[in-house]
């Protein structure tokens, strides 16, 4: 705490300040102000046992680098990732320690009565948000040793925080909150929002109902509000936050490597398998069934993992018919990689084994969920674990997190735990078909067909469930490698991850998405940085990571618990109602919610409020250049009537 003393000097003025044709002294009244700061309290006490786990880092000092050289600092002094108002770490003193100097961030430690043992060091009322500092110095031993002060740092967590305290006003998200609350009046379905900002979650919202239409497309007036701990299927927000997370982690464990051949991981079957079939893409550049072979046979977990493998965006191995060759859905072709009763093992051996590829590797990136399939199935085989349970035992349970599951029905959480997906399973309101479709409205299980179809509802592509607020948390360990006491992933592997890929768009970087220079504003918005990275997902779903902002937030929808507008053709099979709502667009968030940072609130106010009849003026000038587009008018029960009508209640 911080007192301010004020001193009132009065100095008599003589030589000079003395006027011979003024009788009274003049007197000259300064007013020196002198601000002087409480020390900080910082708490220190003995421990009997080092807490079990691993470390952000572990070094011992003197000479902690484990060599001498003219860096003569160098030495003596370790920086560390921290945020505010958090903070420990441990010291373990030998028993020839005399003395020695301790200083944090700069901050003098009294370390008279730190003696021979472990003790635990609260720093956190002297913390910084980034590089934090500890210097070990003038170290004293009782007679000559080479014993030494051993330092273990942990990671950062989360805590709770406030929007002022990391320097956020609340008014973006007052409209974030406004928008998304108009739209589901006028037909929207739900919506979950968590942001963490320096290592504190700062803001939790959720809005909306569990399922918000009944199967005919009527709506539901009266149903169950979701909560902030209501699961959302994320769809391929998987990709990242379950397959990345587990090949980063087992990168670092040297389990695994990029430049593994995926042959030598499955087995010659991969490419012995693969059948020959000429997609119409090739024209009249197909290079031959054996060529395709040799590249099949040269792939590698990078080129799965950047989407270069060269294989189609899906195999549709769930149904059974699916024009192959010229990659579209129809209800009269039969699909030549159709596997029937499918089990994971199956469906890698009869449908991803057998899949030829589309183009040749490293010519181009197609996302693919073929890709996050079969390294998902690699994971497995080199951990003997299914994802759920690797991720469970390496992440979610060291982390705490009680709400990110695949499966949620199989795992201890029941139908209104979960947000509603798609009204009529997967018939997109009946315009597909194929056997055992699911007819009910999804709940708790997997959405996406190849996910529970073929792999049991647990993939490397798809079918993690989660809430908002331990999605978050989870995504946070991009920011710092570990969390507490884990460790997760070395800086080098993180940023071989994120950067942008030399043989690849700058907006990939090894799956991550980025937002590489206003190329993804869709889902990052124009005000993120270039190197924020993140992923969107199918059903609504969305997760940025910014690394310049120690910023992380999370958007989750339900967006296909909608309708199908057009159910007169199997091509608007996906067009859902729902998918016309500004709450709908993924980026609106960040876009909004960056204009809180650090601005100025009547301007902040005054942009914000001019900015409410700019998104009624754009939906405008969107509705007429569709109408146009397609020659008709929308009448005023279309979505995207309604959304216009649900701008204009938060523009007036």
């Amino acid at each position: 705490m911080k007192f301010k003393f004020v001193f009132l000097v009065v100095l008599l003025l003589c030589t000079g300040c003395y006027s011979e044709t003024n009788n009274n002294n003049e007197l000259i009244n300064n007013v020196i102000e002198i601000n002087t700061e409480e020390k900080p309290s910082i708490t220190t006490s003995k421990v009997e046992n080092l807490p079990t786990g691993s470390w952000q880092a572990e070094v011992s000092f003197p000479d902690w680098k484990g060599y001498v050289d003219d860096t003569l600092a160098m030495n003596s002094m370790y920086s560390f990732n921290g945020y505010e108002d958090q903070g420990k770490l441990y010291l373990t003193i030998p028993v020839s320690i005399k003395s020695f100097d301790l200083f944090i961030n700069n901050h003098s430690i009294d370390t008279s009565s730190i003696k021979n043992g472990i003790y635990e060091i609260d720093f956190s009322n002297i913390s910084k948000n980034g590089m934090n500092t500890i210097q070990v110095s003038n170290i004293e031993f009782e007679k000559s040793s080479e014993e030494k002060i051993t330092v273990n740092i942990p990671f950062p967590q989360v805590i709770e925080g406030t929007l002022e305290e990391v320097g956020f006003k609340k008014s973006p998200f007052d409209l974030v909150s406004d928008i998304i609350e108009a739209d589901i009046r006028n037909g929207f379905s739900s919506a979950q929002l968590a942001v963490i900002k320096d290592g504190k979650l700062v803001y939790q919202n959720a809005w909306g109902l569990l399922n918000s239409y009944n199967q005919d497309g009527s709506h539901v007036e009266d149903g169950i509000e979701v909560t902030n701990d209501t699961l959302y299927d994320l769809a391929s927000v998987t990709k990242m936050f379950s397959t990345a997370y587990a090949i980063q982690y087992l990168i670092d464990e040297g389990k695994i490597n990029l430049n593994d051949k995926i042959v030598d991981l499955l087995g010659n079957e991969f490419v012995d398998n693969t059948l020959e079939i000429k997609f119409a893409s090739w024209k009249d550049k197909y290079p031959g069934f054996s060529t395709i072979k040799k590249w099949k046979s040269e792939l590698t977990i990078l080129d799965v993992l950047m989407h270069q493998a060269g294989f189609p965006d899906s195999g549709h191995y769930h149904n059974e018919y699916f024009d192959t060759v010229n990659q579209k859905l129809v209800n009269d072709v039969k699909n030549v990689l159709f596997v029937s009763n499918a089990t994971k093992e199956k469906t890698l051996k009869e449908g991803i084994c057998k899949t030829p590829l589309i183009y040749e590797p490293g010519t181009k990136t197609m996302y693919s969920d073929i890709d996050y399939m079969l390294l998902g199935l690699i994971v497995e085989k080199v951990t003997d674990k299914d994802l759920n349970t690797f991720l469970k035992e390496t992440f979610w349970e060291p982390m705490q997190l009680n709400h990110i599951t695949y499966n949620p029905l199989k795992n201890g959480f029941k139908k209104n735990d979960c947000a509603a997906t798609e009204l009529n399973g997967n018939t997109r309101d009946g315009l597909v078909d194929f056997p055992n479709v699911r007819t009910y409205t999804l709940q708790g299980e997997v959405h996406d067909e190849e996910a529970y179809y073929m792999m049991e509802g647990v993939s490397g592509h798809a079918g993690l469930f989660a809430n908002a607020t331990d999605l978050a948390k989870l995504a946070s360990i991009m920011l710092t490698g570990g969390y507490g006491n884990n460790k997760f992933f070395t800086k080098n592997t993180r940023d071989l991850f994120i950067a942008p890929q030399a043989r690849g768009p700058a907006t990939y970087g090894i799956g991550w998405w980025r937002e590489a220079d206003d190329k993804r504003v869709w889902y990052f918005g124009t005000q993120s940085p270039e190197s924020s990275i993140g992923h969107q997902g199918w059903t609504g779903t969305f997760a940025m990571i910014d690394f310049e902002n120690n910023l992380v937030v999370v958007y989750l929808t339900n967006s296909i618990n909608n309708p199908i507008v057009d159910t007169s053709s199997i091509d608007t099979a996906n067009d859902f109602a729902g998918r016309y709502y500004t709450s709908s667009t993924i980026g609106f968030v960040p876009q909004i919610i960056y204009m809180g940072l650090g601005s100025d609130e009547s301007d902040l106010n005054s942009a914000l409020t001019s900015l409410k009849k700019d998104f009624v003026v754009e939906k405008q000038k969107f509705i007429e250049n569709k109408e146009a587009k397609n020659g008709k008018k929308y009448d005023e029960n279309h979505p995207i009537k309604k959304a216009l009508k649900a701008l204009e209640e938060i523009a007036n």
